[in-house]
């Protein structure tokens, strides 16, 4: 087991940074946040043509690099840290997987080299936690709808689990199909766009039954979204203390108070664990499948609450200021709270975990 980065990674990680820093700080974040551009396609563009950061874990012979998910970890931790607006959650780490998963060569080699390439942006149409799944016909037609879909207005390839025959089976959909529609709804992180997706006799294409598929796949985004959040979490503790060690309040650095001393102690504890918790689980999606389905738990029942908690404390630390449109704070707290809840309620993934260690669920 490795729980610290290559010098390779690392290497990776400050190209990304710098990149960010240079096309995407955060005044253009801003704007593209407040405009009605999902993302910036320049910086996308750059992002999958010069730096090939969309096929880094799909493999060779579909287009991609053939790294693994601790390189697309390192990826998401810099898109976290500056939050930039972008698909690569929803294209490269949930649908790319999805087709790798399933095992449809024919599917792979149509889509994985688009997606690879940045030229094609996909979408998972997945329901949340209790909600239906659309429902096909026997002759291939959907129906049904789904809400908070990652970037569902902006893909050109919908992937759609279904229900056929009492079977989950998962089916692309093209951009232009008849009886699609798409809705841009209005969220609490703008940096993030989610999306209305319905169908009403829409044709689609099947391409494999397999649930264990799914299952899977969102195992592996649990791991590569906490690795965002580990990102996110790292750039609020680094700018707090900061900030921190320059205010100057009643003659003195407020860093050199008690409270605020213990409490910036007390989230770089919780930075050290999820740093631990997030290497051993992207280590786990590359080397011990076995261990991915406890790790993925584990890593979403700990990532959502610690970011969401260090985020709060960064925003009440900064003090009035703090609370201002003006400053990046609720930014960050707007992004913790809606990745904690992305893939469902804190309460499930406990669960989950508690399941798949063979211990008796807590309502919790």
């Amino acid at each position: 087991m490795r729980l610290i980065q290559t010098d390779e990674q690392k290497e990776l990680a400050s190209s990304v940074r710098r990149f960010l820093a240079d096309t995407a700080p955060m005044a253009r974040v801003r704007a593209v946040a407040e405009s009605d551009e999902a993302y910036d396609r320049a910086v996308w563009d750059r992002m999958t043509g010069e730096l090939g950061l969309a096929g880094l874990a799909i493999p060779e012979e579909y287009g991609g690099a053939g790294y693994g998910h601790a390189e697309v970890a390192v990826v998401l931790e810099e898109l976290g840290a500056a939050l930039t607006p972008s698909p690569y959650l929803g294209s490269v780490v949930v649908a790319a997987n999805l087709l790798l998963q399933l095992g449809d060569e024919e599917a792979a080699k149509e889509f994985l080299p688009g997606i690879a390439a940045g030229r094609t942006v996909a979408a998972l149409v997945v329901p949340g936690v209790g909600e239906p799944l659309p429902t096909a016909s026997a002759n291939h037609e959907l129906t049904g709808s789904v809400a908070r879909v990652l970037n569902g207005c902006d893909a050109g390839l919908l992937l759609v689990p279904a229900l056929l025959d009492g079977e989950v089976m998962v089916y692309a959909v093209a951009r232009d199909a008849s009886g699609l529609a798409r809705t841009r709804m209005t969220t609490l992180d703008l940096t993030r766009p989610l999306d209305h997706v319905s169908f009403s006799a829409t044709p689609a294409r099947p391409l494999a039954r397999s649930e264990h598929a799914l299952d899977r796949t969102l195992d592996l985004v649990s791991v590569l979204l906490a690795a965002e959040q580990l990102g996110g979490l790292r750039r609020c503790l680094d700018t707090i203390v900061a900030y921190a060690k320059v205010r100057v309040q009643f003659g003195r650095f407020v860093g050199s108070f008690q409270g605020v001393k213990h409490k910036l102690a007390d989230m770089h504890c919780t930075l050290e664990q999820a740093e631990a918790i997030v290497r051993y689980a992207t280590w786990t999606a590359d080397e011990a499948p076995d261990e991915l389905p406890v790790a993925a738990a584990l890593a979403q029942s700990y990532l959502g609450p610690a970011y969401y908690q260090v985020a709060k404390d960064h925003l009440l630390l900064h003090g009035g200021i703090g609370f201002t449109w003006e400053h990046d704070a609720h930014l960050y707290y707007k992004r913790a709270k809606s990745a904690e809840l992305l893939l469902g309620p804190n309460r499930r993934h406990r669960a989950a975990l508690a399941t798949r260690l063979g211990l008796v669920p807590q309502n919790t």
